[in-house]
């Protein structure tokens, strides 16, 4: 009888440890398979992330390069006066590429009605691209020409009504019309006047200035 109760209990103890083992086999399956969906998913993100990167840093490149070529339709206008005036200047370009102008600044930025030319004209000597664009170009056409600008510190944003093309961009001495803010020039333009060479006094300021449509 002893024996046969031991029998049992042996037996008992070997279906046990049959079943634990079992379960730790699953419990080290199901474990595997979640690292794996996890350290798979990591993967995913690592490899978009790297390839959103140089993707960027291709553009940038790209962009860089063609900015070192003479952009096609880009205007030039030389022997441009400089002199500070707060009286109202009538500029022969519209909207103007520089000239006499206000001595205080229109500070750099995105607007959403017309700012003065007087002012721009200041930023623009110190080296900000002045984009412009007319009034009732449509709003998706706008907002890329909001992303267009980002963080950039030298640019100013604005419509205005009496110019020919639907954008036009604008650099000290320099000017460029276009009818599309998907025109691959616009980033061209921006990546080689933003302070650029023409800039008649570099490292000055593009705030401090005023804030017209505040």
């Amino acid at each position: 009888m002893n024996k046969k109760r031991a029998q049992d209990n042996a037996d008992r103890q070997a279906r046990l440890k049959a079943i634990q083992s079992k379960q730790r086999a699953g419990d080290r399956r199901r474990t595997t398979l979640i690292l794996g969906g996890i350290g798979a998913v990591v993967i995913a993100i690592i490899v978009a992330v790297t390839i959103v990167i140089v993707g960027q840093v291709q553009e940038n490149q790209r962009i860089e390069a063609l900015a070192s070529q003479p952009i096609e339709g880009v205007q030039e206008f030389e022997d441009l006066s400089f002199n500070h005036t707060e009286a109202p200047v009538e500029y022969e370009q519209s909207p103007p590429v520089g000239g006499d102008h206000n001595p205080i600044w229109t500070n750099c930025g995105v607007y959403t009605s017309e700012i003065p030319n007087e002012n721009t004209v200041h930023s623009m000597e110190h080296g900000a691209v002045w984009i412009t664009y007319q009034p009732d170009l449509p709003q998706g056409e706008i907002d890329t020409l909001t992303d267009l600008v980002g963080s950039s510190g030298y640019v100013v944003l604005s419509p205005y009504a009496d110019q020919e093309s639907p954008i036009m961009v604008s650099a000290w001495g320099l000017q460029l019309g276009v009818d599309s803010a998907a025109d691959t020039r616009l980033p061209v333009f921006l990546e080689r006047y933003i302070q650029g060479e023409q800039t008649r006094e570099p490292g000055a300021a593009c705030t401090g200035g005023i804030t017209p449509a505040a």
